[in-house]
């Protein structure tokens, strides 16, 4: 059986969501993963000002929604309303520059935000809570510099990220300390990466360089994902359109064969475009699936025209269109997924955005965009009996 993929906005059933990671959730198992662990969040960042901490998420026993204070007690979200009315201080207090602070994390999926300098502003409106939504100039927590990691810890261990799928903004990396001793760690940017990225962004011409927001004073904030460019107007919405339009033409004519699970060489499906469509085939030459010309939007959201149930079908086929279309492999080769990373972002129309990221990562991994976990390349650690986790506040150097 392949993963099973949960996104954590699903999970919240958020009032306003946003296209977020992918976060693996494993069925309960007999490991003797403790209610909480401990997670120690140091702040290497530089900055003087004070930062806040959030843990927010589902409660993976009860289904309910809320957060945990400081000692991984869960605190159930009061009902909301229309218009949305402020949540409870959820807010725990974080390190100042140079030091640490632990705090127990209970068996939830959901989100770890940090702010420097201000609280956020959370919501609650009748469908659950209402997140910051980056994207919105006129969003109350627009001009906060802030970020958030994920993690689902169940019975079956801990599964933790970083995540730029929807922006790029204060860095902080992850790690998980199995009980059997040694680090698991990802998200670390390199030396200076955080202002590399930046002047990547602004030397890309095209209309990338609209991703970066500032605040008043000149600041940078945070570079918006591709997706949420495209959704804001900053990004051209024909921005893929050429490189769409030579993969329609290439599979007019040529058979795209998608092999979604690595331990499933024998599950194929074929791709011909016809008209408007690419329609997919098994080995019996039954068509199973089908896909309309896909435009920047769902390409970068992964989402609308290439939806992705989580089926062992359509979902799994989209998921690797997705990452072809995001990697632009899709003209390279025509057998999918490509894992090669040498191959990734090299033809001129591709997600600038997610290309600069992985440039920017020590190790070459991130999520910058939804179905960055195609091949593995997603900034992911997880363990199935972790002694304890840590979140790291980087420089913005």
């Amino acid at each position: 059986m392949p993963r099973r993929r949960i996104r954590t906005g699903a999970v919240m059933l958020a009032a306003l969501a946003s296209a977020l990671s992918g976060l693996i959730f494993v069925p309960a198992a007999d490991a003797a993963v403790p209610a909480t662990i401990p997670l120690t969040v140091t702040n290497n960042s530089g900055r003087s000002d004070p930062v806040y901490l959030y843990d927010l998420g589902t409660l993976l026993s009860t289904g309910q929604q809320g957060w945990a204070d400081s000692g991984g007690n869960f605190h159930a979200w009061p009902g909301g309303s229309v218009p949305p009315v402020p949540a409870p201080d959820a807010s725990i207090p974080g390190p100042a520059n140079g030091q640490s602070v632990t705090i127990r994390i209970p068996k939830f999926s959901g989100r770890l935000y940090f702010s420097y300098g201000q609280k956020l502003d959370f919501f609650l409106a009748t469908g659950g809570l209402v997140q910051p939504a980056v994207q919105n100039p006129s969003d109350p927590n627009h001009n906060i510099l802030f970020n958030w990691s994920e993690y689902t810890l169940n019975d079956s261990g801990l599964w933790l990220n970083s995540t730029q799928v929807d922006m790029f903004s204060a860095p902080d990396s992850v790690a998980i300390t199995p009980s059997g001793g040694g680090v698991k760690s990802t998200g670390a940017l390199k030396p200076n990466g955080f202002s590399n990225f930046m002047n990547a962004l602004r030397g890309q011409p095209g209309g990338w360089a609209n991703l970066i927001q500032t605040d008043g004073s000149g600041n940078v904030l945070r570079a918006l994902s591709a997706g949420h460019g495209i959704e804001s107007g900053a990004l051209p919405a024909s921005v893929m359109d050429d490189y769409v339009n030579r993969v329609w033409s290439k599979y007019s004519s040529a058979t795209l064969t998608v092999t979604p699970f690595a331990d499933q060489p024998s599950t194929r499906y074929f791709g011909r475009v016809s008209g408007n469509a690419m329609n997919f085939t098994d080995s019996s030459g039954a068509t199973v699936t089908s896909f309309q010309k896909p435009d920047a939007d769902s390409i970068f959201g992964c989402y609308k025209l290439l939806d992705a149930p989580n089926d062992l079908v359509r979902g799994p086929i989209s998921r690797t269109l997705c990452a072809g279309f995001n990697r632009s492999t899709l003209l390279t080769s025509a057998s999918q997924p490509d894992t090669n990373a040498a191959d990734f972002y090299q033809d001129t129309v591709t997600n600038q955005y997610a290309r600069k990221v992985h440039a920017q990562m020590a190790d070459g991994k991130a999520y910058a965009f939804a179905f960055d976990d195609v091949g593995n390349f997603e900034s992911l650690v997880n363990d199935g009996n972790p002694q304890s986790a840590s979140m790291t506040l980087g420089s913005l150097s």
